[in-house]
């Protein structure tokens, strides 16, 4: 069994390391080929919307690319839902619903999509865990796996860094409560990866929804497919500089980045302050799907908006301080160059 270990990049900005005493940084990857955004207007938001623009999107997207979201050698597709924001805040189970009939009709078993969250109490109470009066499920015949149960994590793959986990900020503490953690110290600086994404299926589906956050700035795909998909996370909040910097890293580990085929965004309602934490007064929606490669370009984009929300209602836009996007184009995942032209409609 290979033993993992991902190291910071960002050492002597997390720690406040002098220069004399840091590391010799590594140097930057060479910058990634920009990638488009494909962006089609819901009719609605209903399940039938849903279905036939998630078709649309992904039949050019397999187009475009050469690459055809069929069953590999695994036979199995993981699906990354974000339920962590609670019930109002959630990616919309319409959409699950197209995304899994779209797997289905390229030929993968309905028993081999499986969903991935966080939380079980939020995953339940979104509607992606069965409910306990009933005992009915939104959808049957697929796995959910609740990272927080603590039964998906590999030993041998973990992101390593220097913050223990004693420097958790309080405001945090829920979205991790329930991870395993060890007394040692070695154990204590590491966040271990989710395996059933990169692992266990031939790739997987990004599914985030957007909302601000106060030391992340954005938090969306990258955060999604990274902070939110780990144990032991809570740690990297010390400091403005340490989420933003782990979340860049995380989001560059070469296996993850293999598998990850595409991140699939719905704007029926996003959060532009407040967040994570839902806030009906602050929320907005559109009538927009997003489907890209790059989850760089996609955070850029939604920033933009939740900028321009904040400014008109009269709050401060995010703040240029929090580098997490800046930290993720240099490590090669993704790019916010030539913007315009890289937004490209589709079904119009």
């Amino acid at each position: 069994m290979r033993f993992k270990k991902f190291m910071v990049l960002f050492l002597a900005v997390i720690t406040g390391m002098s220069a004399a005493t840091a590391p010799a940084p590594k140097p930057a990857l060479p910058p990634a080929a920009p990638e488009p955004v494909w962006e089609t207007q819901l009719p609605d938001f209903s399940n039938e919307g849903y279905a036939r623009k998630v078709e649309e999107l992904l039949v050019t997207f397999e187009a475009a690319t050469g690459r055809r979201l069929v069953p590999g050698g695994k036979k199995k597709v993981g699906l990354k839902i974000y339920a962590d924001s609670g019930p109002g805040m959630a990616t919309p189970l319409a959409l699950v619903r197209a995304v899994i009939a779209a797997l289905e009709r390229r030929g993968f078993e309905a028993q081999n999509i499986f969903l991935v969250g966080l939380n079980q109490l939020r995953l339940r109470m979104t509607g992606y865990l069965p409910s306990l009066v009933t005992g009915e499920s939104t959808f049957p015949g697929h796995q959910v796996f609740v990272l927080e149960s603590g039964k998906f994590y590999d030993p041998v793959w973990f992101y390593d860094s220097p913050l223990p986990q004693r420097f958790d900020p309080i405001f945090i503490e829920s979205q991790t409560r329930d991870v395993p953690n060890t007394s040692t110290k070695d154990q204590d600086r590491k966040s271990f990866l989710a395996t059933p994404l990169f692992l266990d299926a031939d790739f997987w589906i990004n599914l985030p929804v957007y909302t601000d956050h106060p030391m992340l700035g954005v938090n969306g795909a990258l955060v999604n497919a990274t902070l939110w998909n780990a144990s032991n996370t809570a740690r990297f909040f010390r400091s403005p500089a340490n989420a933003p910097a782990a979340v860049a890293e995380m989001s560059a580990i070469p296996e993850l980045r293999e598998t990850w085929a595409c991140t699939i965004v719905s704007l029926q309602h996003y959060q532009y302050i407040g967040g994570p934490f839902f806030n009906s007064l602050y929320a907005a929606s559109e009538p927009l799907l997003w489907l890209s490669r790059d989850p760089v370009f996609l955070d850029a984009l939604m920033l933009e908006r939740i900028n321009r929300l904040r400014k008109l209602t009269g709050f401060a836009p995010v703040s240029e301080e929090i580098r997490m996007l800046e930290f993720a184009e240099l490590l090669g995942v993704g790019s916010t160059r030539n913007a315009p032209a890289r937004i490209l409609q589709v079904g119009k």
